[in-house]
């Protein structure tokens, strides 16, 4: 990383236009209804970099968010800079949003989080 990479974490507004059933990882198969989910990553390494991957179509699955977004409609970023690790505090932010309902276990392996992805209410997301 270059010392004038930005670092911090991000939020990806992704939007599934209908039912699907997706296979993430060793969380087994997931029914992610239509609507729109809120996703918290950590980039520290690089924010626009990580950013720019997740965008991209071809790319090799590593993590869960990859397998959503691969079923994904629409995608949107939202990045955070900041020089700490405050992706845990914006996932507990965005599990307060009245409504919102995380999915279990998801992108938080590395963390005691119940989830870093939650689907909200799409008058949230406007």
């Amino acid at each position: 990383m270059s010392s004038h990479a930005a670092r911090g974490a991000y939020l990806l507004l992704v939007t599934v236009a209908a039912d699907r059933d997706v296979e993430v990882g060793a969380l087994g198969t997931i029914r992610f209804e239509h609507g729109t989910y809120v996703y918290v990553g950590s980039a520290m390494g690089g924010l626009e970099q990580r950013v720019v991957r997740h965008l991209r179509r071809d790319k090799r699955m590593r993590w869960h968010i990859d397998r959503l977004l691969d079923a994904s409609d629409r995608v949107e970023a939202l990045l955070v800079p900041s020089r700490i690790d405050v992706e845990c505090e914006l996932a507990s932010l965005v599990e307060g949003i009245p409504g919102a309902v995380g999915i279990r276990h998801f992108g938080c392996s590395d963390c005691r989080c119940r989830s870093h992805l939650f689907r909200v209410s799409e008058r949230i997301a406007a």
